[in-house]
C-alpha cells in the first residue's frame, strides 16, 4: 500500500462521502472514484484508506488492477501478507485462477470484522468483476480513468483542485521556508492555472523547484510556456520518481499516454483536431462541421466523443447544449500528438475554414443579436488568426481579421480591435502584393478604427492609400471607391473641413448613382452623410431634399 502525500489538500468532501457510501450495511458496496490522469485518484485512496484504517478491523487489500494479471496479484496477496497457500485443487477438482480466488475470499483472515479492497486503476470492469468477492463483509474502493464504469456503483468524480487549494497545495510542496509564492504572488496565480490546477502538475513543478532555490516563479513559467509537455519540470523520466514518495510515478506526459493508448485510431484522428480549437467553450457542432469537410464518417465522430468523454479527455459543460471543455493540459498533449501527425495540414485547413465561414458571416456593423450568435467562437477565431494562417488561403487571408475587428468594433471596443487591424495590414503586405485589393481593404478597416478613436491624422493615410490602391487596381468604378470616399468624407466632417467632406461625399454619391442604380441603401447613406455637412453649416434648404432622398430610399 502507498503511503500518501504530506502534502495533501482539499478533498474533505469527496472523503466524507466516500466513508459514507462504503460504511453502508449489509450489503456489498462498490464505490468508483473517477477522473482524469493527474487528478489524484490514487492519492485519494490512499488519504481514504490511512484516515479510515480503523474502520476495517478485518482487513484491507490494495491492488493495482492496470498492469497486473488480477488474479495472480490477488493469490500472491494471499501467500505473501496472509501467509496462506490457495490450494491448486479440491475435493479431487482442478481449481482455475477465478475459482481459487473465490476460495480465498472465503477464507480470508480475520473471519470477522470489514474488509476493504482498493482496485487502483481499474480499466475494465468485466476483467474484474468475476474475481471480486460477494460476501457483504467487503467493501470495494476502486480507482479509475473511466466516467461512470458501471451505472450500479456509486460514482464520485474528481475535479481539479480549486484556484485556492493550488496555491496551498503548491505552497506545502515548496515547505514553509520557501517564500517565492508569497513574493511573487500573481505570478503564482498564473503558474497554478496554466497548470490547470492539476495536482499531478502542480506537485512535479513544486519538486523541481525545490531543487533549484534560485528559479523564480516567472521563470519556472517562461519555461513551461515555452517547451510545453517537453519540460523536464513536468514530465520527468520515471526512473526520478521510483525514488521518491510520490504516489504518482510518471510524469504528465506519461499519465497521458495511458489513455491515448486506450482510444482507436479515429478518436485519436478527432483528438488532435480538438488540439487546434482554443482552451475555451467548443460546441461539438463546430467539430462536427469540420469533420464533414474531412470527410469522416459520422458515426466514428459519434463514438470519438463517446470515448473521449468516458477517459475524461474532454468534459461536458452541464450549463451549455453540446458545449464541452479540454484541460489545459490535456490540450497541450493533444497538440504533441497533432503535430506529428501525418494529417496535421488537412486538420489545419478543415478547422480554419470552418471558423473563416464565420468570421465572413459577422456584417460591418453588428448588432447585439450578432455579437451573441458569434461570441463562442472568438476564440477559437483568434487561434486561427494567431496560429494559422499558414493554413489559410489567399482568398480567405484577411477574414480572420476583418471578423476580428467587427466583433470588436461592433461593440465600441475599439482598443481590441486595433491590434487586429495593424495585424491585418503587416500579414497582407508580408504575403501579397502591397497593391492587392485586400491591401486597401485592410487599410481602410484600420482607418475606420482609428477614426473612431480620433486618432483622425493617423487614419487619413490609410484612407486615401486604400483610395490610390482600389482606383489602380479595380478601375474607377469600383464601389469600394465610393466607401473610402464616404470614409474620407466622415473623417474631414468630424474635422470641420466641410468643403473636403462636401467633396468627397458628393463624388460618392455620383459614383453610386452610376455603378449601383438610384435605389442602393448604400446611396442613402452617402446622401444623408452629404446633408449632414450641409446642416453643419446652416445650409439647410440644400441638405433638406438630400435627407428627402435618403429617407425614400431606406
Amino acid at each position: 500500500m502507498l503511503q500518501g502525500s504530506a502534502n495533501f489538500v482539499g478533498r474533505q468532501h469527496e472523503l466524507c462521502l466516500l466513508r459514507e457510501k462504503l460504511q453502508q450495511p449489509s450489503v456489498v458496496t462498490i464505490s468508483a472514484v473517477s477522473g482524469m490522469g493527474g487528478v489524484g485518484k490514487t492519492e485519494l485512496a490512499t488519504q481514504y484508506v490511512r484516515q479510515h484504517e480503523a474502520d476495517y478491523p478485518g482487513g484491507i487489500c490494495w491492488l493495482n488492477a492496470r498492469e497486473s494479471d488480477l488474479a495472480a496479484e490477488i493469490l500472491q496477496f494471499a501467500l505473501f501478507n496472509m501467509n496462506l497457500e490457495v490450494p491448486q485443487e479440491l475435493g479431487g477438482r482442478k481449481l482455475n485462477p477465478e475459482q481459487q480466488v473465490e476460495w480465498f475470499w472465503q477464507n480470508w483472515r480475520p473471519t470477522e470484522g470489514l474488509v476493504l479492497i482498493v482496485l487502483d486503476d481499474v480499466t475494465s470492469w468485466k476483467s474484474c468483476r468475476k474475481l471480486l468477492p460477494k460476501s457483504n463483509r467487503f467493501r470495494i474502493l476502486m480507482t479509475t480513468r473511466l466516467r461512470r464504469i458501471d451505472t450500479n456503483f456509486v460514482e464520485i468524480s474528481l475535479d481539479v483542485l480549486s484556484a485556492e487549494d493550488a496555491l496551498i497545495f503548491l505552497t506545502k510542496v515548496l515547505g514553509e521556508q520557501d517564500q517565492r509564492v508569497k513574493q511573487e504572488s500573481r505570478v503564482a496565480e498564473s503558474l497554478c492555472a496554466w497548470l490547470g490546477y492539476l495536482p499531478l502538475g502542480l506537485e512535479l513543478v513544486g519538486r523541481y523547484l525545490v531543487e533549484d532555490p534560485d528559479l523564480s516563479l516567472a521563470e519556472m513559467l517562461h519555461h513551461l510556456k515555452a517547451q510545453q509537455l517537453r519540460d523536464e519540470a513536468i514530465n520527468p523520466e520515471e526512473e526520478q520518481l521510483q525514488d521518491t514518495e510520490m504516489t504518482a510515478k510518471r510524469g504528465v506526459k506519461a499519465a497521458f499516454e495511458l489513455s491515448w493508448r486506450e482510444l482507436n485510431q479515429k478518436t485519436q484522428y478527432v483528438g488532435e483536431l480538438l488540439s487546434l480549437f482554443a482552451p475555451d467553450v467548443i460546441l461539438w457542432e463546430w467539430v462536427e462541421f469540420t469533420s464533414k469537410s474531412l470527410n469522416w464518417v459520422e458515426a466514428d465522430v459519434k463514438e470519438a466523443k463517446k470515448q473521449l468523454y468516458k477517459l475524461h479527455l474532454i468534459q461536458r459543460l452541464a450549463e451549455r447544449d453540446s458545449g464541452y471543455k479540454i484541460h489545459p493540459l490535456i490540450r497541450e498533449f493533444l497538440k504533441v500528438k497533432q503535430a506529428a501527425s501525418k494529417q496535421a495540414d488537412e486538420l489545419k485547413r478543415a478547422f480554419a475554414e470552418i471558423f473563416i465561414a464565420i468570421a465572413q458571416k459577422i456584417p460591418d456593423l453588428p448588432i447585439r443579436r450578432d455579437i451573441e450568435s458569434v461570441k463562442d467562437a472568438i476564440p477559437h477565431l483568434t487561434e486561427v488568426a494567431q496560429n494559422l494562417t499558414d493554413a489559410v488561403s489567399d482568398e480567405n487571408l484577411i477574414w480572420a481579421f476583418v471578423g476580428l475587428g467587427r466583433f470588436y468594433s461592433g461593440q465600441g471596443l475599439y482598443a481590441l480591435a486595433q491590434p487586429w487591424g495593424e495585424q491585418c495590414v503587416l500579414v497582407v503586405r508580408c504575403s501579397l502584393e502591397k497593391k492587392h485589393p485586400y491591401y486597401a481593404i485592410c487599410l481602410n478597416n484600420l482607418g475606420n478604427i482609428y477614426y473612431f478613436q480620433k486618432r483622425y491624422q493617423d487614419a487619413e493615410p490609410l484612407y486615401e492609400e486604400a483610395l490610390a490602391i482600389t482606383a489602380e487596381v479595380l478601375g474607377e468604378e469600383h464601389p469600394d471607391l465610393a466607401t473610402y470616399l464616404n470614409n474620407l468624407g466622415n473623417l474631414y466632417t468630424a474635422q470641420e473641413r466641410y468643403q473636403d467632406a462636401e467633396q468627397r461625399y458628393m463624388l460618392a454619391v455620383e459614383l453610386t448613382r452610376k455603378i449601383q442604380g438610384e435605389e442602393h441603401p448604400d446611396l442613402a447613406t452617402y446622401l444623408n452623410n452629404l446633408g449632414k455637412v450641409y446642416f453643419l453649416q446652416k445650409r439647410y434648404q440644400d441638405a433638406e431634399p438630400l435627407y428627402e432622398e435618403a429617407l425614400a430610399i431606406t
